[in-house]
């Protein structure tokens, strides 16, 4: 089960690894949050679609491109590979301000801080779809500061056969790559990741919750089996960041946070 607070040994492992499992979320609760984004995907969910953005997987085969991400439903498909914006639904808002996420921020941008959310996002690799991501670290140009923290929640067993995440640990304590504004890195250098022995491929079970950290070097390969690899993952920032776009993130935590009610 989840506690409402991050032990001293889970943020050691968290600053020392990059990543820390934080345990499982109640059966119920992850229950809820799978019909509620099938329901989002079927669009029968009680929820403004014109506030959501929404990307189909490879609609036309394994041999096509996901489709344009944009605002608006795109049709009662399961096949969504993306889904952002969920803070507006009251129960993934609930879920992600839980006192554990609370108490993680307060660790990574101190008791005080006001936070926001950068993106809510629903994650999915379809059965035997999904896409090969490269490896990379996350981070973004029209941010002063880079958020910090990510809390990803597996709505469906994660393996390896069906595209877990990789990740390096302890990859997270520089930026391999600055000068590209979205973390990926050069040929030569994903070339040279591609070649390490010290991955870990994170094998999860439904509900089961990690905490990753932004810059850790992670890659996931594509879904070559029956079971959807489906996810719920919130990156959480400094409500204090200044943006160079005029763009603007909801508070979770503070001064004028989102409500479910």
């Amino acid at each position: 089960m989840l506690q409402d607070t991050l032990t001293q040994q889970q943020w050691q492992d968290f600053q020392e690894q990059g990543y820390v499992h934080l345990g499982t979320a109640a059966a119920e609760e992850t229950a809820a949050l799978q019909q509620r984004i099938d329901d989002i995907m079927m669009g029968t969910a009680d929820i403004d679609y014109d506030k959501v953005a929404m990307q189909l997987d490879r609609a036309d085969g394994p041999d096509s491109k996901p489709g344009p991400q944009s605002r608006g439903h795109k049709g009662a498909h399961l096949d969504y590979r993306k889904i952002q914006d969920l803070e507006i639904d009251p129960l993934f808002l609930a879920y992600l301000q839980k006192p554990l996420y609370r108490d993680i921020c307060s660790h990574a941008y101190g008791a005080a801080a006001d936070v926001a959310c950068f993106r809510a996002m629903f994650m999915n690799k379809p059965s035997g779809l999904g896409s090969y991501l490269v490896w990379h670290q996350d981070r973004w140009t029209n941010l002063d500061r880079d958020p910090q923290i990510t809390v990803w929640t597996a709505l469906d067993p994660a393996t390896k056969e069906n595209g877990c995440v990789q990740v390096i640990p302890g990859s997270h304590h520089k930026l391999l790559n600055p000068d590209h504004g979205s973390g990926f890195l050069s040929d030569e250098m994903v070339e040279e990741v591609s070649q390490r022995q010290d991955s870990v491929y994170l094998e999860l079970e439904a509900g089961d919750v990690v905490l990753l950290h932004n810059w850790l070097l992670h890659t996931s390969d594509v879904n070559r089996t029956d079971q959807s690899r489906r996810a719920f993952s919130v990156c959480y920032m400094d409500a204090a960041t200044v943006t160079n776009n005029d763009a603007t993130y909801p508070v979770v935590f503070g001064e004028g946070a989102l409500s479910p009610a």
